[in-house]
Formats: structure tokens, C-alpha cells, sequence
């Protein structure tokens, strides 16, 4: 192959405006990705809910062991943390750190409150004899649940991850693709979060 002929086809790859894709959408396309991968794995853990909800071994039922309270309140604050994390977002793009600071420390203070709730229910399941061994339906519960309540803990801790990297080394161009990925992070574990309370919670609590 001829090297005008290799340069032509190297020139094809490009965008149609002549230069490479920048490392921002290459990033976040990349993330998406990552995203997509994840989502389906939590459709994997939903199915398996779904067909074992009615698997209690004579065991109780999600009726009588949910409690609404509590995970309304778990919802609002995840809720709430999807807009404090939009805030800190736009904070970023302004480069201004008294709004990125303050709203990602409201958003770890908000996701910290959820998993401090999701933990009190797992202990007062536990305590009630309704660990994760005692049904098909118990253990596809905590499977998805925790899973979840894994996601957002990691989230936490790559929040602060963020604060510390923006104060240390301001916002550059690297710096804030993270920040993007971040947020691309915290919006859908708040979007499965929505599924997984209506379809666990609020049918399972209804039955």
C-alpha cells in the first residue's frame, strides 16, 4: 500500500471537520459505555428478582417486611443528591469553587444518609431472622439492593476523590472530564434507583 494511499485512509478516519474527536467525547462516549454495561447488569439482577418475588419458602413476604417510610425518606435523598450533584456540575463549568465545593459535599452528605438508612434496614431485616439465606426471594432482595447500595458507596468515595483532586490541582481539562464522568455516574444510579423502588418497594409492599 502506497503512502499516499494509507495517509488518504488515515485522513477517512477523521471527523468530517478534518480533525480527531476530542478527548472529551472520546472520554464520554467511552463512559457511556461503561454505563450501558452496568445497567445491564442490573436488568440481570431485576429479572432474577422478578421470577424468585414469590419465592418465600413460607418465609414473610415483602408486605410485611417493608417498610415505606424509611425508603421514601432513602428516595428523596437520592433524589435530592441528583440536584445537588447538577449544581456542583455547573460549578465545575464556571470554574467556581464555592458552588462545586459546597454541592458536592451536600451530595455526600445526602448519599451518605442513604446508605446509613439501606444499612439500618439490612440490620433490621437480619434481626428479624430475614437475612439473605432464609428465601430465593430474600436473597435475589439483597443481591439487587446491596448491589445498588455498592454503587452509590463507591460513588461517595470518588466524590470526595473529586473535591480533593479540584482543590488541589483547579480544573483542568482532565479534571473536569472526570467531574462529567462523575455525574454521568450519580444520574443513573439514581435513575435504577427509581426503577428498583417502584418495582421492589412500592409492588412488593402492595402484594
Amino acid at each position: 500500500m502506497s503512502a499516499t494511499h494509507a495517509d488518504h485512509q488515515g485522513h477517512a478516519a477523521r471527523s468530517p471537520g478534518g480533525g480527531m474527536p476530542s478527548k472529551r467525547i472520546i472520554v464520554g462516549y467511552g463512559f457511556w459505555i461503561f454505563l450501558l454495561s452496568d445497567i445491564i447488569m442490573f436488568s440481570a439482577f431485576f429479572a432474577s428478582y422478578a421470577v424468585l418475588s414469590d419465592a418465600t419458602a413460607g418465609g414473610p413476604t415483602g408486605q410485611q417486611l417493608f417498610d415505606l417510610t424509611n425508603v421514601g425518606i432513602e428516595t428523596m435523598c437520592l433524589l435530592l443528591s441528583s440536584f445537588t450533584c447538577g449544581l456542583a456540575s455547573i460549578g465545575a463549568q464556571r470554574k467556581n469553587s464555592a458552588i462545586f465545593q459546597t454541592a458536592m459535599a451536600a451530595t455526600f452528605v445526602l448519599g451518605a444518609v442513604f446508605v446509613s438508612l439501606e444499612i439500618r434496614e439490612f440490620a433490621g431485616l437480619a434481626a428479624q431472622g430475614a437475612g439473605p439465606t432464609r428465601s430465593a426471594f430474600l436473597t435475589a432482595f439483597f443481591t439487587l439492593v446491596g448491589c445498588h447500595g455498592l454503587h452509590v458507596t463507591g460513588g461517595l468515595m470518588w466524590l470526595l476523590t473529586m473535591m480533593a483532586q479540584v482543590l488541589a490541582k483547579g480544573y483542568r481539562p482532565d479534571i473536569l472530564r472526570r467531574v462529567m464522568c462523575f455525574s454521568l455516574f450519580w444520574h443513573a444510579l439514581d435513575i435504577i434507583w427509581v426503577a428498583l423502588f417502584s418495582v421492589v418497594y412500592l409492588i412488593g409492599a402492595g402484594q
